[in-house]
């Protein structure tokens, strides 16, 4: 037996069919257009762009799962435009009735993305509900030219923005919720083989073949293995096939060892091993955007940024101001973006604090955002100290915590509760106390945010547990962290410093590398070189005093220097 394997293992070598692995795969290395790019635009549109509804953590486009649990607002919203009785695939399929996307010209679309300075777009093809937007031959009666638009938006898209000089990607779900093969989320994990050999497998080739995607995102994958999922068959048959420029993520199944990395609303990975962009939505303002997207940037990453179109197929007027204006700002700054290395110092910062406004209860939900305008979304540390006056009613009762990352109470200088993601379980903490009824109590409540949502909640139970509610106290609150200042990235022997605070007559940068005499620096978007100094410990001095006004005054957000040394 041995013989024989090893004999047809020889055969397929000669043949160039070696069994591929992950080192394999690993070998081949990635294509250097996607590092050089730094910012691309994910496209979700679907059935889901019909009710358009979430809850303030939830995602539009997992719609359909809300109606599996029957989520209560999201069958709220579904009531306006289906029978909320019916099973949910007839329920999800009258949606097809309102989407017609009968204003959608996908070479606006396009046009938009390349104005906005993007240099790929990543489109979903198909999200988890399954529905497809071409005409899956896997899929006849569930895709959008036989239903709602009636258009292969897949190939038009893909011709539209090709068109435009921009790469073309697919996001594609590798499990679905309404497959009866496998209804993801219902069925066993470990019953996929059918799903997987006779359904997912022929459809990705399907698409793949058909329009040759330069970038494959998957994704759905965290219930599977990666061999369940075929994942390193199915990534080297589509290298094969769409050529050198081919480029695939890192959600692949469990045991995935390749792939560019894909945060979601993140402050960024440090690993520089593989490339990686993080995905998030348009969300607050651009001005922040733009900062975290240069910081991205100065890190060695890059960032696709999702829009979300109506169903009619028109992209939100605020959402087209946004991505404008980013490629206003990139048609000035671009150089120190597109094709840019990490400098050895990616961000200078500085420790920043604030107080939050007095409160009666612990009680917050920061879903993708922050307490103050002023703060970042992730990475911050808030300290409350709440007085309870008058003193609590007498008798035993049950104190919880509740948070995200960590978040732990102390009374009297003891703790009293700690919660912390990595080993508690539900989500909370909670412990037994007894109040005498006659003091005054000083609780400290401190909660470590890290990375998206930020809830802090401590409350009471005076039942046994059976209900709880806030400890109403007089609650002052301060939070603290680290604000960026400015970002670097290197290209050549060129430095860029990316300022984020507007520059006065004369601006001030320690620790950097020591210049020449005959050392460059210009403010781009302006025309005049600029006098520079420097001390021996690298402190750098920039006179702007001899600056045009109007040329200073019509850059906004964030200003380039660039230092050719």
């Amino acid at each position: 037996m041995k013989t024989k394997l090893l004999s047809v293992l020889l055969f397929l070598s000669c043949l160039g069919l070696q069994a591929q692995t992950w080192e394999s795969l690993n070998q081949r290395g990635y294509p250097q257009w996607f590092s050089d790019a730094k910012l691309g635009i994910f496209v979700h549109w679907g059935l889901y762009s019909v009710p358009a509804y979430a809850g303030k953590e939830g995602y539009g486009e997992w719609l359909y799962k809300g109606l599996m649990s029957r989520d209560p607002g999201r069958m709220r919203a579904m009531s306006y435009f289906a029978d909320t009785s019916l099973p949910v695939r007839e329920m999800y399929a009258q949606l097809t009735d309102h989407w017609h996307g009968e204003l959608w010209q996908p070479q606006e679309w396009a046009r938009l993305f390349r104005e906005a300075g993007a240099k790929y777009v990543v489109l979903v093809t198909k999200h988890h509900d399954g529905y497809c937007l071409w005409d899956s031959p896997q899929q006849p009666d569930w895709n959008s030219t036989v239903s709602g638009p009636r258009r292969n938006i897949v190939a038009d898209l893909t011709e539209a923005v090709r068109a435009e000089g921009l790469t073309m990607g697919f996001y594609y779900s590798l499990p679905e919720w309404s497959n009866p093969r496998h209804i993801w989320t219902v069925a066993s994990a470990d019953s996929t083989a059918d799903y997987v050999d006779n359904y997912m497998v022929p459809q990705f080739k399907e698409l793949v073949s058909r329009y040759k995607p330069e970038l494959i995102f998957a994704d759905g994958d965290w219930d599977f293995s990666a061999d369940q999922l075929r994942s390193v068959e199915l990534i080297d048959w589509y290298y094969k096939t769409v050529g050198p420029n081919a480029i695939v993520n890192d959600r692949w199944g469990r045991g995935t060892q390749h792939g560019f990395r894909t945060p979601e609303y993140s402050a960024g990975i440090a690993d520089t091993t593989r490339p990686w962009a993080e995905c998030r939505g348009i969300g607050r303002s651009f001005g922040l955007n733009r900062q975290h997207f240069c910081e991205l940037v100065a890190h060695g990453g890059g960032l696709t940024l999702n829009v979300g179109p109506y169903a009619d197929g028109t992209i939100p007027l605020i959402q087209q101001e946004r991505l404008r204006d980013l490629g206003r700002w990139l048609q000035v700054n671009g150089e120190a973006i597109y094709g840019s290395r990490p400098h050895s110092t990616p961000c200078q910062r500085e420790r920043s604090s604030a107080n939050l406004p007095h409160s009666t209860a612990i009680d917050f939900d920061w879903v993708r955002n922050a307490p103050l305008k002023e703060m970042p979304v992730d990475n911050f540390t808030v300290h409350w100290r709440g007085t309870t006056f008058p003193p609590p009613a007498k008798g035993d009762c049950i104190l919880r915590v509740e948070g995200d990352d960590e978040i732990w109470v102390v009374c009297g200088g003891d703790t009293l509760l700690y919660y912390n993601h990595h080993w508690a379980e539900n989500g909370k903490a909670q412990a037994n106390y007894n109040f005498d009824g006659e003091s005054v109590y000083v609780f400290d409540v401190t909660l470590k945010e890290k990375d998206l949502e930020a809830t802090a909640r401590f409350s009471i139970s005076r039942d046994g547990g059976k209900t709880f509610q806030p400890l109403y106290a007089d609650w002052q609150g301060r939070a603290e962290w680290e604000r960026t200042l400015r970002c670097f990235t290197a290209k050549g022997d060129d430095l860029y410093v990316i300022e984020f605070e507007r520059p006065g007559q004369a601006l001030t940068l320690p620790n950097i590398p020591r210049l020449k005499k005959d050392s460059e620096i210009q403010l781009l978007g302006t025309s005049a070189r600029l006098q520079w100094k420097q001390t021996k410990d690298g402190t750098l001095t920039l006179d702007l005093s001899g600056l045009d006004p109007k040329e200073l005054g019509a850059l906004d957000h964030a200003w380039v220097f660039r230092i050719k040394k």
